[in-house]
């Protein structure tokens, strides 16, 4: 329509409102458009490039919102997704609503982008799109810094894990990225300059919102962490932060000793929080691991010192947290072997079984890995306070040995020279349980 007679378009440039009668039309091909008939229907009808008219012209969110809803339930079927992919134009146009400043709208826009992101025909030539427009960063960056609508950010950290997952390259640019600024679009469409964002410091902002309402999307963030760490420059993005990587430790370390996997929680707890636990002490276990690599310059040494002298006082409580998560999972193992007895002739039990045997087997190793290099970190004065605090006793101590023999026996063989000082009674005992130990010495 002209604009003089569209009712979606203000000649002031401000927002407008839908029709009452208009927007329940709209929202009844929204729904029916879950329909792959219907979705098909509406292809044929050039529904994607009406939208595109719609994305050009309209100030009413809700109408925007709509129309990147119904074009999020066409991807998901694979032939329209294929066909609205392969638009480049419209490719452009969707990327464009990353920076629309209405939060419903982000929504469906990240939910369309992860549809196509997890349709393998099409993932490409979005992460080709995406790494070819920068705007992408700051908009998902100054998202995830200040938004607190937690299903958005749930949703947009799904992107960005899906993108990362999918892309090193993207990732590492990501990383770099910072250093200049780009303009997006403010709520009335002038230019407007965003602010130098930095990606660690806006995935902790996000991960923050989340951690309370939902689990899920803590998950999702703390595997995006995960992902940064599987490369040296994403380990150095977190110690080379401004505050020494203080705020990932203290977040990490927070979550691990006082949230998850407590000491009122029930062993099983360990199955349900398997995956978040992994990413979180995967991340811990790089950069602490990270404070003896030669390769890293005289800075990166500074800021990992100023890190540990900072926080390796709270060292005790998550050598703790750490043991106690090997109890739990020693717990989940002997349920899993009576429940593997009992559903001996169902196939599907087993499989499943053997799915989350896996990943308790990942988060073991992790564990383990963390645990035998704090070990050789500590003194007969760490030792003493975890004594004194309850974290090291005989029951404790035998379970780190347990699992880290005989793979990491020179850190339980360093921590036992160290606790011979703190307590010689503990230590004798310990040697007689696991007499490889005495043999040695």
């Amino acid at each position: 329509s002209p604009e003089k007679t569209d009712p979606t378009v203000s000649p002031e440039g401000i927002q407008t409102e839908l029709d009452e009668e208009m927007e329940n039309d709209i929202c009844k091909v929204w729904d029916m458009s879950m329909d792959e008939d219907v979705a098909l229907f509406l292809q044929e009808f050039n529904a994607p490039d009406i939208f595109m008219g719609v994305f050009a012209k309209s100030k009413c969110p809700r109408l925007t919102e709509i129309c990147v809803g119904i074009l999020g339930n066409m991807a998901c079927f694979q032939d329209i997704c294929m066909s609205l992919s392969k638009d480049e134009n419209l490719g452009q146009v969707l990327l464009q609503r990353l920076c629309d400043s209405d939060s419903p709208t982000l929504l469906e826009t990240s939910r369309l982008l992860l549809t196509c992101l997890s349709q393998p025909e099409v993932a490409n030539v979005w992460v080709e799109r995406i790494r070819e427009n920068p705007s992408v960063y700051d908009c998902v960056c100054f998202i995830m810094s200040s938004s607190t609508n937690v299903e958005l950010l749930v949703k947009v950290g799904e992107v960005v894990d899906k993108l990362f997952d999918l892309d090193e390259e993207l990732m590492l640019n990501w990383i770099k990225n910072g250093t200049c600024r780009s303009v997006g679009p403010s709520a009335d469409d002038s230019p407007e300059e965003l602010p130098d964002f930095k990606i660690v410091p806006c995935i902790l902002e996000a991960a923050k919102q989340v951690r309370s309402d939902n689990p899920e999307g803590l998950d999702v963030y703390m595997h995006i962490l995960q992902l940064l760490t599987t490369v040296d420059e994403g380990i150095q993005a977190i110690v080379q932060a401004p505050d020494g990587g203080k705020e990932t430790w203290s977040l990490l370390y927070d979550l691990v000793c006082h949230e998850l996997c407590q000491p009122d929680d029930p062993p099983i707890i360990v199955q349900e929080q398997k995956t978040v636990l992994a990413s979180i002490l995967s991340v811990l276990s790089a950069v602490f691991a990270s404070q003896t690599e030669q390769e890293y310059t005289k800075m990166r040494k500074s800021n990992l010192k100023l890190l540990f002298s900072c926080y390796f006082v709270l060292d005790m409580p998550l050598i703790g947290s750490l043991i106690r998560i090997l109890q739990y999972m020693e717990g989940c193992g002997k349920r899993s072997v009576d429940n593997s007895k009992e559903s001996e002739q169902q196939e599907t039990g087993r499989a499943n079984l053997n799915d989350e045997d896996f990943h308790l087997k990942i988060l073991k190793d992790i564990c383990c890995e963390l645990l035998s290099n704090m070990l050789q970190e500590l003194t007969k004065e760490n030792t003493l306070e975890g004594l004194h605090q309850g974290h090291l006793n005989e029951q404790t101590c035998s379970c780190a040995f347990q699992n880290l023999l005989p793979l990491y026996f020179a850190s339980v063989e360093s921590f036992l020279e160290v606790l011979r000082e703190a307590d010689q009674t503990l230590a004798d005992n310990l040697e007689k349980r696991f007499p490889s130990l005495k043999v040695h010495a």
